[in-house]
């Protein structure tokens, strides 16, 4: 078993970031067309660094109108260079829209389909694979994760035995708003996991404590949630300017990339996987794939200027 790091606490991150022990270098402008890639640790893939959640977002029942506004903004995340979507049975109606949207604009060959299983949706790990694979209309499901923990000892059990056979590429767990750390670690700590899924954002910063340095110790991806805390981050800082060093400093022209950058400026994380409905807030998001990542002193003053608003 691997040993666990040396707890720090949240107050610690937020109020004196300075002790950040993360030591990144300032990444070079990218030419134009070129994405920040991360590797999957298990086995190299490069993925987009951002990816697309589809909580709420997606679960717009059978509503002809409100499905092609959610095609133009998955047709939107491809042009730009994503790959990587995240859903779960869980939410609704998500699966079934995604698949109907990908149907109508055509799935790129380079998708990376992430979702879940969660036993109240009712069957076995086995049976919800199998929904899913017809639910998103693709054929595959690359990234099968035991979603918010539930009766996780079972599944991880078939979804290993499901990656050996083939029928899907990666193997993770997810867990949200922070909960159930001490059991996400003892699952890393013992598991061959391909993924870990958690919340973590420029205030919400637990998982630097133990998490993520564990996730890079083990060789496990990290994929991140709620990167706004839902909206909430743009709700609390509405009406306060950019810093005029962002885009300097950090390579963010807007808020939505502030918030991006110094997630993906981590560099156990593989990729952040904000939702959004509108076609001119995803062109936000992906912006974040281009220009200069904060370095450890950027990360610092990035940090502490939210903690000041």
């Amino acid at each position: 078993m691997t040993p666990a790091s040396p707890s720090i606490s949240r107050r610690g991150f937020l109020a004196a970031a300075a002790a950040s022990a993360i030591c990144l270098p300032h990444a070079p402008a990218r030419a134009s067309g070129s994405v920040l890639r991360r590797p999957v640790p298990s086995s190299g893939e490069l993925l987009p660094a951002v990816g697309m959640g589809t909580w709420i977002t997606f679960n717009v029942g059978g509503s002809e109108t409100l499905r092609e506004a959610r095609a133009e903004v998955l047709r939107t995340f491809f042009e730009l260079g994503g790959t990587v979507i995240d859903s779960s049975p869980m939410y609704g109606s998500s699966e079934d829209v995604l698949g109907w949207c990908l149907e109508r604009i055509g799935a790129p060959g380079d998708l990376v389909s992430a979702t879940k299983v969660w036993t109240p949706a009712g069957g076995t790990a086995d049976g919800q694979i199998g929904a899913s694979e017809r639910l998103w209309r693709t054929g595959r499901i690359d990234i099968m994760q035991v979603h918010n923990l539930v009766d996780w000892e079972r599944h991880l059990d078939a979804l290993f035995a499901a990656k050996a056979e083939g029928r899907i590429r990666y193997v993770g767990v997810t867990t949200s708003h922070g909960r159930r750390h001490p059991e996400l670690e003892r699952i890393m700590q013992d598991h061959p996991l391909d993924f870990v899924q958690l919340t973590y954002n420029i205030v919400d910063r637990e998982a630097e404590a133990r998490l993520l340095p564990l996730a890079a110790e083990r060789g496990i991806g990290v994929i991140v949630n709620r990167p706004y805390r839902q909206k909430q981050l743009f709700r609390m800082y509405e009406g306060a300017p950019l810093p005029g060093w962002a885009q300097e400093e950090a390579g963010a022209a807007n808020w939505a990339e502030f918030f991006l950058k110094f997630i993906l400026s981590h560099p156990a994380v593989t990729s952040a996987i904000p939702a959004t409905t509108r076609v001119a807030h995803m062109r936000e998001n992906m912006g974040a794939l281009h220009g200069p990542l904060p370095d450890a002193r950027t990360r610092q003053r990035m940090a502490a200027h939210v903690a000041d608003l």
